[in-house]
């Protein structure tokens, strides 16, 4: 029996209908339960959805204000009043504790009614043309227009609240959109498209604007790939970001990658609650995030307090079944993810690395890990981990911790937990990431926040008001007022 019943119709939404597929079944990550069968499609319904996609390119470009906003607000409406039930569907698809999943969903909510907030808010501005003699007499402003067709492509971890970050802003910009989810978690954002859709019949906006495909790497190649589109959104590995970046060339890109987050903890900062947060911000959504601390650099004058309040709180860590209320540790997404990490542990001891808590199996879940000592040149402290697994070391200074921090090749975002506000500004100074956080984990984001990486990271800028800014481009007009006889 199935987990799951969908409450959408059979298939994959392209066009202004559902058009049936073939189905692989999707499990429950912590026991192998299926949790229901979803749709499959091919790169030749792709080329479909993309020239449906183009065929709106005007009809969603004429979209009232009004009615782009008052799809995203109804859209808000009918996963608000469903959030219960959302919320355990992402447990069931991705495996994430409960808690997690409610954050998600919470923050969803926001991102769509956030989008609908900045339809309000899109608009141009004039330009004095006359700073030179030639444009005397003439009138200039500019306006932002929509790209045309976004590809919006999400990952496993996170996918309805990734979903809300390419489906939020492309309405409000007026743009068309294809959303391609993750293999393995394609639920809750098929049922998030079937939202969208049934909304637009209500209101009389264009269904077949929405769409979304699931399928493999085929299919990603052939959307990102058509020269019909405006512009590529992609959440994440930097590998597969990178070869969109380049397949995709001319057309613009959006990409929030990898990271590799550290939390720098100095001689002035109050340990227990830096402790608390290294643990909070370490392993929620046991550790399948992209801003979850995976490395911690700690002065060494205050390391051996610091750690005691550490270990002491992993041990609290309560591991185990996702469904409950009160787990924060579950299993990964798929056994090759569970055996990856645990693999990167091993190489990790192999090379002089001291396993504090954890590093082993407990049922199907990795137990809170964390190692000490963890030198260069290992995966664990290079790579992104994508699993719970917090990697400490010493250092004598912060000058040494900003530079090791920086030695990443990603830069996503940081932490540092101090009492100095020189040491506070220092960090946002030097810190080489999109986002730095004080006194608080870098795994903070406010879904309003423009939010993006530097270096391996990404390129571009999420959250509602700066995406719209990435789906649209500046039209500038050129007025002379009078014309001579």
């Amino acid at each position: 029996m199935n987990l799951f019943s969908p409450e959408y119709p059979a298939g994959l939404p392209v066009g202004d209908t559902w058009v049936e597929t073939p189905t692989e079944q999707i499990r429950f990550p912590f026991n192998g339960q299926v949790v229901a069968e979803a749709p499959v499609g091919d790169a030749k319904l792709a080329g479909l959805a993309v020239t449906n996609a183009v065929a709106l390119r005007k009809t969603m470009a004429r979209l009232p204000s009004r009615t782009r906003r008052q799809w995203l607000r109804d859209t808000h409406a009918f996963v608000s009043a469903r959030r219960d039930e959302f919320e355990r569907l992402l447990v069931l698809e991705t495996g994430k504790p409960l808690r997690d999943c409610k954050v998600e969903v919470a923050r969803a909510l926001v991102t769509l009614e956030t989008s609908a907030d900045e339809v309000a808010r899109l608009h141009g501005e004039t330009v004095p043309l006359d700073l030179l003699p030639t444009g005397d007499g003439m009138t200039g402003f500019w306006q932002r227009k929509p790209i045309g067709v976004v590809i919006g492509i999400t990952g496993f971890n996170y996918p309805l609240l990734l979903a809300t970050h390419k489906l939020g802003p492309a309405i409000a910009a007026g743009c068309p959109i294809i959303v391609k989810t993750a293999p393995a978690t394609p639920l809750a954002t098929l049922w998030l498209v079937h939202a969208f859709r049934e909304v637009a019949m209500k209101i009389g906006a264009p269904v077949g604007a929405v769409q979304l495909l699931t399928g493999d790497a085929s299919v990603g190649e052939t959307l990102t790939t058509d020269p019909r589109i405006g512009i590529v959104s992609f959440t994440g590995s930097s590998k597969v970001g990178h070869a969109i970046a380049r397949a995709a060339a001319p057309r613009k890109v959006v990409l929030e990658l990898g990271s590799n987050a550290a939390l720098i903890v100095d001689d002035t900062a109050n340990l227990a609650v830096a402790a608390e947060a290294a643990v909070r911000g370490g392993f929620y959504a046991s550790g399948q995030a992209c801003i979850a601390i995976q490395r911690v650099l700690i002065l060494d004058s205050v390391a051996d307090e610091f750690l005691e309040h550490l270990t002491a709180h992993v041990k609290e860590i309560v591991v185990g079944d996702p469904r409950e209320e009160s787990t924060q540790v579950s299993s990964l997404i798929n056994d090759a993810s569970t055996s990856r990490v645990l693999a990167w542990i091993s190489a990790a001891e192999r090379f002089g690395s001291r396993v504090l808590t954890g590093g082993n199996l407990s049922g199907s879940c990795i137990a809170p890990t964390v190692l000490a000592d963890v030198p260069d040149g290992v995966d664990i402290w290079d790579e992104e981990v994508f699993g719970p697994v917090v990697c400490i070391r010493r250092v004598p200074d912060l000058e040494t911790a900003i530079d090791m921090v920086n030695a990443s090749r990603f830069g996503l975002h940081a932490s540092i937990f101090t009492s100095s506000i020189a040491n506070a500004f220092r960090c946002i100074d030097e810190l080489e990431v999109g986002g730095v956080v004080v006194n608080e984990v870098p795994g903070y984001r406010s879904d309003t926040m423009p939010y993006g990486g530097v270096k391996d990271s990404g390129i571009g800028r999420e959250g509602p008001r700066f995406a719209i800014e990435e789906f649209t481009v500046t039209r500038m007009a050129i007025i002379r007022s009078a014309v001579g006889k």
